[in-house]
C-alpha cells in the first residue's frame, strides 16, 4: 500500500501509529494508502520554513525559477501513469481523465515558468519627476484545495506561487491527499530550496485554520465550499491578508431555438455529468425554449444512457463513482426534492443494479423534466450528475432566471446568432461565461467568480498577479 508523507523545510516526515489516516478507493472501498495526518504545530513548523526559504527563493532570478519549473513540469510528466492510477483509485475518476488532469498540471507548471519571466518593471516619467514601478512577491502563501481535481487545481495555485518568488504550505484535501502530494513531492525535488514547498496533511479545522490565522502567511489561496470561503475571508480580514477563493458554483446553461440541438445537448451532457458532476463549473441548470424542450430532453436523455459507468481503472469507462457517500446521499436529497415538488424524471434518478457496483458510491447519470426554482437542485449546488431541465419563452427571461442565483461563477449560452450570443453574455452574471462552448477555462485566462463563488482570479496573467504586491519608487533626480 502506498504511503503518503507530510513535507517540511525539505524532509519528508514518518508516518507514526498514531498520525495515521488510511485512504480508500470510492468505487470498491480497498484501501489505497497510509496518509500522515499533522496538527496546528506541523502547519507553524512548516510556515517557519517556508519563511525562511522566502529570503532565498524571492532572491532567485525569474531564469533560475522558470528553469526550475520546467524541470518540475518535466518530473510531473516522467510520474505520470503512477500519479494517475493513484489519482483515479483515490477519487474515483476514470483513469483516462486522471491522466489528463496530471499532464495538465504539468503544463501549468510551464506556462507559469515563462509567465513568471515577463514579470518586468516599469520606467515612468511625468512632468513631476521619474518613477519605476516594480512587483515583488508577496510572501509566504497557503495554498488550500479540493478533493473533485486535487492536482490540477493545486498546480494553478503552486505555478504562479513560484513564478512570483514566493514560498508555500500546501493542504491537500483530507480525503484524497495522495496524488496531490506525489505532485507536490515532485516539485520539491526539482531544485528548490528547502521550506520553499512544504506539505501538511490533517483536518481543518486544525491545519487549515493554522495556515490561514498564523501571520507568517501573507496570502491564501483557496479553492472550495463557499461556507469555508467565507470562513478564511472574516479570518484572513484580522491581519488583511492577500486571499484568493474560487468558491461553489450553479452554474446555468441555455439553449435557444435556433441552436444545433443535437451540438447543445452533448455540450450540456459532458458538463453535467462529467465527473460525476463533481466539478464548480458543471452544469446545474438547464433552461431550454419552449419550443424545442421535448426533443431536446429526449437527446439530452440519450446523451444520459450512453454513458459507460465502471471502476475508474477499468477500460472504456466514462464516469467513476461518485466521491463519497455523502455526495450521493446529498445528490439523491436533491433529486427526490424536486420530485415531490412536481419534475418528472427522464433518465436515471438511482443507483445502477449489479455486484459490480454493490461497494462503491456510484450513481446514475440523471435528466429531470419540469423544474422550476422551488425545488433545491435549482438553487444549490449539487455536485452531483443531474440536469435538471426548465422551459422558459423568452431569452430575457431565461436570463433573469439563470442570475436569480447567489452564486457566479460560470454560464453557457448555445445559439445560432453570435451577436444574440456576446449579448446575452455581457447580461449574465458570472465570472466566465462560454458562447457555444461548454467550458469557460482557459490557462491563459483569468478564472474566478462573482458574487458568492468567489473573489480574485486564477490562471493567465492575472493568476500570477495574485501573488504580487506593486511597488513604487519615485526617484528624485
Amino acid at each position: 500500500m502506498h504511503q503518503t508523507h507530510m513535507i517540511i523545510d525539505g524532509e519528508q516526515l514518518s508516518i507514526s501509529s498514531h498520525n495515521a489516516k488510511t485512504i480508500y478507493n470510492p468505487a470498491d472501498q480497498e484501501a489505497v494508502a497510509v496518509v500522515s495526518s499533522g496538527t496546528r504545530q506541523h502547519a507553524r513548523l512548516a510556515l517557519e520554513a517556508a519563511k525562511r526559504a522566502f529570503a532565498v527563493w524571492s532572491e532567485t532570478s525569474s531564469e533560475k525559477r522558470a528553469e526550475i519549473l520546467h524541470s518540475a513540469a518535466e518530473l510531473v510528466r516522467e510520474r505520470s501513469e503512477t500519479m494517475a492510477r493513484l489519482l483515479t483509485q483515490e477519487q474515483g475518476k476514470p483513469l483516462k481523465n486522471a491522466r489528463a488532469e496530471i499532464l495538465s498540471s504539468a503544463d501549468i507548471l510551464d506556462y507559469y515558468a515563462e509567465e513568471g519571466r515577463r514579470n518586468i518593471g516599469e520606467w515612468l516619467a511625468t512632468s513631476r519627476g521619474r518613477s519605476i514601478v516594480i512587483r515583488q512577491p508577496v510572501g509566504v502563501a497557503a495554498l488550500i484545495t479540493p478533493w473533485n481535481y486535487p492536482v490540477d487545481l493545486l498546480s494553478w495555485k503552486v505555478g504562479p506561487c513560484l513564478a512570483a518568488g514566493c514560498t508555500f504550505v500546501a493542504k491537500p484535501p483530507s480525503r484524497a491527499p495522495v496524488a496531490a502530494t506525489e505532485f507536490l513531492r515532485a516539485v520539491h525535488e526539482a531544485g528548490l530550496p528547502a521550506g520553499a514547498v512544504n506539505v501538511v496533511h490533517g483536518p481543518g479545522e486544525e491545519v487549515g485554520a493554522e495556515l490561514v490565522e498564523n501571520p507568517i502567511s501573507r496570502k491564501i489561496a483557496f479553492t472550495g465550499q463557499t461556507e469555508t470561503g467565507r470562513w478564511i475571508m472574516a479570518h484572513a480580514a484580522d491581519r488583511i491578508k492577500r486571499v484568493s477563493l474560487e468558491l461553489g458554483g450553479n452554474s446555468p446553461f441555455i439553449v435557444c431555438a435556433d441552436t444545433d440541438i443535437e451540438k447543445a445537448a452533448a455540450a450540456c451532457a459532458q458538463r453535467a455529468f462529467s465527473n460525476m458532476g463533481q466539478i464548480c463549473i458543471s452544469v446545474n441548470r438547464v433552461y431550454v425554449a419552449e419550443e424545442i424542450a421535448e426533443e431536446f430532453g429526449e437527446l439530452l436523455v440519450r446523451q444520459a444512457e450512453r454513458l459507460r459507468i465502471g471502476n475508474g481503472l477499468e477500460e472504456n469507462v466514462d464516469l467513476g463513482p461518485m466521491f463519497s457517500r455523502e455526495q450521493r446521499s446529498r445528490t439523491k436529497e436533491h433529486v427526490a426534492d424536486a420530485l415531490n415538488k412536481g419534475a418528472e424524471l427522464l433518465s436515471g434518478g438511482r443507483e445502477p443494479e449489479g455486484e459490480a457496483f454493490d461497494k462503491g458510491y456510484f450513481f446514475l447519470p440523471t435528466v429531470l423534466g419540469g423544474a422550476d426554482h422551488s425545488m433545491r437542485i435549482m438553487r444549490e449546488e449539487t455536485f452531483g450528475p443531474v440536469a435538471p431541465v426548465m422551459r422558459f419563452k423568452t431569452l430575457d427571461e431565461a436570463i433573469r432566471l439563470a442570475n436569480d442565483s447567489n452564486y457566479g461563477l460560470a454560464a453557457y449560452i448555445y445559439t445560432s446568432d453570435i451577436t444574440t450570443g456576446i449579448r446575452a453574455a455581457e447580461r449574465l452574471e458570472a465570472g466566465g461565461v462560454g458562447v457555444n462552448i461548454n467550458n469557460v477555462m482557459d490557462h491563459q485566462m483569468p478564472f474566478g467568480g462573482w458574487k458568492e463563488s468567489g473573489i480574485g482570479r486564477e490562471l493567465g496573467l492575472y493568476g500570477l498577479q495574485s501573488f504580487l504586491e506593486i511597488k513604487h519608487i519615485r526617484l528624485g533626480l
